[in-house]
């Protein structure tokens, strides 16, 4: 059966015509994405395991993981700013990824319109690797970095959705990696990259013609080196890079997180540093934290109910504690004072609690509830706190009790609570 004849346009070889565009260019830009992802991929992975999702249901976003939960651990308490370190890199990582992810779907844009599309079963399945390839990689980038704007759109949790497309990418980049390393490396080796980066515009030329169809069949002339290109993504990484990476390491650079949105102004929130979500938006009212409330502690024995006054009056205890959240921002060490959750689980007649149960007044929602580990209640710097920088709780960060314990991350530090339940 005689071929159809292709389409016009991006399915005819002809209309790819930038002469820079070739095996060596996107070998670049590969091995680049070939160092960041795996880094990706593991501290996305570490921030899963952060959530403690093994404590069960209240704390797991995709509990059909089945075997892709295969590695999970007890999140440590040590050191207290680990996941402000794997989130602030996985995030900042992502970001600066994104020119590099965008040049190398550029440089192998031809392979998406090939024609025939369907010449064999072989081939078949290689474009469907590189649909598996590029959709992952276009989703993962996209629902990430609108949930650190706060503009997250997609159906369906955040969470659920991220974790089982990374998975999905990460396969398919592994098989890709697997089918093209010989052929990166070779490309690599064909050219240098100290001399191609000396190579000017007058002195430009298309790679030789490659068995993947990269290189134009008929190029057009040469606009920018390959140099150029290497250095506009380049910039384009550091830049993303310069305004992104404050959010997490603080101190001057906070000034320079400019694509954060809780980094333009972070001295400006109630108690002198920024919230996630207000009172005001998860439907929290004076009724749920006016003189009524109290704070109930079950365990072994009677139930303890106790008063905000009577929680001040107990022996009072200092921890100096950032805020990390899935977002990637974090906020410098904030110094916070109340009790003990160890202090609290003796007071319910289970000094060696494996878990508790963490219930807010907020109207039930994603994490209104959390279950914290035994390793978490014991550190002494775990606190169910009271008071912040030398003031009381703003209602906005969790008044009239909240909690906050080394390493976790922000959201599973619950705010407005008003029962822990200890477990053995």
């Amino acid at each position: 059966m005689a071929q159809l004849p292709a389409p016009p346009g991006p399915f005819r070889r002809g209309f790819w015509r930038s002469p820079i565009r070739g095996p060596w260019l996107t070998s670049v830009f590969g091995l680049v994405l070939l160092l960041g992802i795996p880094v990706l991929f593991v501290t996305g992975a570490l921030s899963y395991a952060a959530y403690n999702p093994s404590l069960g249901r209240l704390n797991d976003q995709t509990p059909d993981k089945g075997l892709l939960g295969f590695y999970l651990f007890d999140w440590p308490t040590h050191p207290y700013w680990l996941y402000r370190l794997t989130q602030g890199v996985h995030v900042t990582l992502g970001v600066a990824l994104v020119p590099v992810l965008l040049a190398k779907l550029w440089s192998v844009i031809p392979k998406l319109f090939e024609w025939p599309p369907l010449r064999s079963a072989a081939q078949a399945l290689e474009r469907l690797s590189l649909l598996l390839l590029v959709g992952g990689a276009v989703f993962e980038f996209i629902t990430g970095i609108l949930n650190i704007q706060l503009h997250y759109v997609f159906p369906g949790s955040f969470y659920t959705l991220h974790f089982y497309g990374a998975w999905v990418f990460i396969a398919a980049f592994t098989v890709h990696v697997c089918l093209r390393l010989g052929r990166m490396t070779k490309a690599l080796r064909s050219r240098g990259l100290l001399a191609e980066l000396r190579t000017d515009l007058a002195h430009t030329r298309p790679e030789p013609p490659d068995p993947d169809g990269l290189v134009p069949a008929d190029p057009a002339r040469p606009s920018i080196t390959r140099r150029g290109a290497v250095g506009l993504v380049g910039a384009g990484s550091l830049l993303l890079l310069g305004v992104t990476a404050g959010q997490s390491i603080g101190g001057r650079l906070r000034g320079t997180a400019l694509l954060a949105p809780h980094n333009r102004n972070p001295r400006s929130g109630p108690n002198g540093f920024q919230i996630n979500k207000t009172a005001a938006a998860v439907g929290i009212t004076a009724a749920h934290v006016g003189p009524d409330w109290r704070l109930e502690v079950h365990g072994r024995g009677p139930v303890q109910v106790l008063t905000r006054a009577q929680l001040l009056a107990m022996h009072q205890h200092t921890a100096a504690l950032p805020i990390a959240c899935v977002e990637g921002w974090s906020t410098e060490d904030q110094h916070w004072s109340g009790l003990r959750l160890t202090d609290l689980a003796a007071m319910a007649g289970l000094p060696d609690a494996g878990s508790v149960l963490v219930e807010s007044v907020q109207p039930p929602g994603p994490y209104s509830s959390v279950v914290l580990r035994g390793n978490q209640i014991h550190d002494p710097r775990a606190l169910l706190a009271l008071r912040v920088n030398g003031a009381d709780l703003s209602l906005d960060h969790g008044y009239p009790a909240r909690i906050i314990v080394p390493a976790n991350p922000g959201v599973n530090n619950t705010k407005w609570v008003h029962r822990l339940t200890f477990r053995t």
